[in-house]
């Protein structure tokens, strides 16, 4: 009798060890092989069947995650997520023997190589997110092979080349990433048939050509973002399909003019920024309908005409940007509505006065540029001056100055040479202005950072030392913007000035992690001239928070210089945090290099100036020698980089 109870014990546990899930055994050995190239035994435990239940890398919040589908007693490795982990290396081999995958998450993290044509064997695969890596080489055409991909995304890399048109075959498609990845060349017409996509993010690539008409064929897209490329306008008429877009970001076009006509439908609305696209006409009454929208920039173009009156009910708008065009008229009575946070008209012939409730508690608003009488809202003496920046005006001043010197983003300093840096730490905003106490200068924002975890973020701070400088407090602090910076020199004498602009990358890391993945670009125009084109600190100086100084050469003829920090769409974006782009700068420093009206005091010096010379020739010579010898000690210790540039002149919607 106890032999039979303990046969049938024995039994009982034979069958229940085989009722166990088991893990194919392959894809056990590739994924004890992945997890030993990527160095990731202490995180995941390779002595343990890996689809076993209970296990702490088995639920969707957990990183590294391995997630199975088991069946009739047997497992599958389904989803694998090694993310944000700073993992180095190629893709090994054996990931493409896990045949099973549908969810691949290898994102923000530091592989490189390229992306071996094997991944064709993960025919399964529904979500694959490769973003925010170093991969290199061609996209894989075999990608378009995977054709139950629902999201793809395989931004902010280093990758060469056309989009592979085989992407055109992955007609269930949902989400596109490829922002900033390195791709380049026409948008390939096969990628019409993605009839399924909801959002397309393509920013800050090298795409040549028109904007493609049949992405208004797309009209399940929510989300299209087509900033910072080299694609040409006119934004297509078919885009007024796209009746369920939710966030409508295009800049930077060259080409034909674009129009607003496509807007009738698109009342879903809630981010729309169309900047500098090279926008003619009227703006449409009918924008202001729209009840979703919280964000309009329509700033860098060429619309004419008044501001519409219906825009005096946007009940629901936060952040309204409209400088840099040619609207004229004065500014809608009621415009400023409960919500809004932000107002920017700057640089447009608008005149007139500020709407009755300008003061409004958490309102910013600048109108520099304009004639709309704002002296309740700044400084009257020092708006006059800014009016010299309309071409029509001339200016002139009777206590003119021949120098500025600004700490940008922070308090007063003094150099080691004496130069005295202007305090320049007073908080601006997403639209606002200021001028120094001095009237020597005067500073203006606009944009802010949308999805920005930090919230508005327009001065950047480090700790750190900065090298590279013996006046590493210079470096510390700067102005950062999301669109637009510009600095102004006031009241300035006429005549030729020698610029310094002082830079340092103190948001952004050249580490090992994926957070020194980043690349911040922007342009810098000077008196209207783009005197540095995709300009990348990070790059020139030769790592972060190392100073760079960079020296230029512009006439003041109206007693104003100008200094623009402009963003023009490219950069990553979100490297190490959303919202980290745009221009940034540390300082500036600007003097007269030469002075007309010195010059008769000049010829009348020359008599006594050459009686000394000749009665001091040997003192002369010693101290020759002595400069020689300080001249030749100070290149070889270490200093500032200095680089001289010049270029043509270029106007942002050219």
């Amino acid at each position: 009798m106890e032999f039979l109870s303990f046969s049938l014990l024995l039994l009982w546990l034979l069958q229940l060890v085989s009722a166990q899930m088991v893990t194919e055994p392959a894809e056990v050995t590739a994924l004890n092989k992945i997890i030993e190239h990527w160095n990731l035994e202490r995180k995941l435990n390779t002595t343990i069947d890996p689809c076993a239940p209970g296990l702490p890398w088995g639920p969707e919040t957990a990183n590294p995650r391995v997630g199975c589908d088991c069946n009739n007693n047997n497992c599958h490795i389904t989803h694998l997520k090694i993310y944000a982990l700073d993992i180095l290396g190629e893709l090994p081999k054996e990931l493409f023997q896990l045949t099973k995958l549908m969810d691949l998450n290898l994102g923000q993290n530091v592989l490189n190589g390229t992306i071996p044509a094997e991944i064709v064997q993960l025919s399964d695969m529904q979500y694959l997110s490769l973003g925010i890596n170093n991969f290199t080489g061609l996209v894989p055409p075999e990608l378009g092979k995977l054709t139950k991909l629902k999201s793809l995304s395989f931004s902010s890399n280093n990758f060469v080349g056309p989009l592979p048109k085989e992407l055109g075959n992955l007609a269930s498609l949902q989400q596109l990433y490829i922002d900033s990845s390195g791709v380049s060349g026409p948008i390939p017409q096969e990628l019409a048939n993605l009839k399924s996509l909801q959002i397309i993010w393509a920013s800050d690539n090298r795409f040549t050509g028109k904007i493609p008409e049949y992405l208004g064929t797309f009209t399940e897209l929510k989300d299209l973002r087509l900033q910072g490329t080299l694609l040409e306008g006119p934004i297509p008429s078919s885009f007024g399909a796209l009746t369920k877009l939710d966030n409508l970001r295009i800049g930077d076009l060259s080409g034909e003019d674009s129009t607003l006509d496509f807007l009738d439908n698109q009342t879903s609305l809630s981010i729309l920024s169309l900047r500098n696209c090279r926008v003619t006409g009227q703006i449409p009454e009918q924008l202001g309908k729209f009840t979703n929208l919280i964000l309009l920039d329509l700033s860098f173009n060429k619309l004419i005409g008044h501001i519409p009156i219906s825009f005096q009910g946007f009940s629901s708008l936060q952040h309204l940007y409209l400088g840099n065009n040619n609207l004229d008229g004065e500014l809608p009575a009621n415009i400023i509505n409960t919500n809004l946070i932000a107002l920017d008209v700057s640089h447009n012939p608008l005149s007139g006065n500020l709407p009755s409730n300008f003061a409004k508690a958490g309102l910013s608003m600048n109108v520099i540029g304009t004639s709309i009488n704002a002296n309740s809202l700044a400084d009257g003496n020092a708006l006059e001056m800014l009016q010299c920046l309309q071409g029509n005006k001339k200016c002139s001043n009777k206590l003119p100055s021949s120098s500025f010197s600004i700490k940008c983003g922070g308090t007063k300093l003094t150099s080691a040479s004496g130069i005295e840096f202007d305090d320049d730490s007073e908080k601006l905003v997403a639209a606002s202005f200021y001028t120094s106490s001095d009237r020597q200068w005067a500073v203006s924002n606009t944009g802010n950072f949308i999805s920005n975890p930090n919230g508005p973020q327009y001065i950047a701070n480090t700790d750190s030392q900065i090298t590279g400088t013996l006046e590493s407090e210079m470096y510390k602090t700067a102005r950062i913007s999301a669109s637009s910076l510009r600095y102004y020199g006031l009241g300035l004498k006429n005549g030729k000035y020698s610029i310094d602009l002082h830079f340092a990358e103190i948001a952004m890391e050249d580490s090992l992690s994926w957070k020194g993945l980043g690349r911040r670009i922007f342009d810098v125009y000077i008196q209207g001239e783009r005197v540095l084109q995709d300009f990348n600190i990070l790059k020139e100086a030769g790592g972060s928070k190392k100073a760079l100084v960079k020296t230029f050469e512009a006439n003041v003829t109206n007693t104003i210089m100008e200094v623009h920090f402009f963003w023009a769409g490219k950069g990553t974006c979100c490297i190490p945090y959303q919202g980290t782009y745009g221009p940034l700068v540390s300082a500036i420093h600007a003097t007269q290099a030469s002075d007309v009206s010195g010059s008769k005091r000049d010829k009348k010096r020359v008599g006594i100036i050459v009686g000394i010379a000749v009665g001091c020739a040997a003192g002369v010579v010693v101290i020759s020698s002595v400069f020689y010898l300080w001249l030749t000690k100070k290149k070889n210790s270490p200093g500032h980089m200095r680089v001289f540039t010049d270029s043509p002149k270029a106007n942002l919607v050219n």
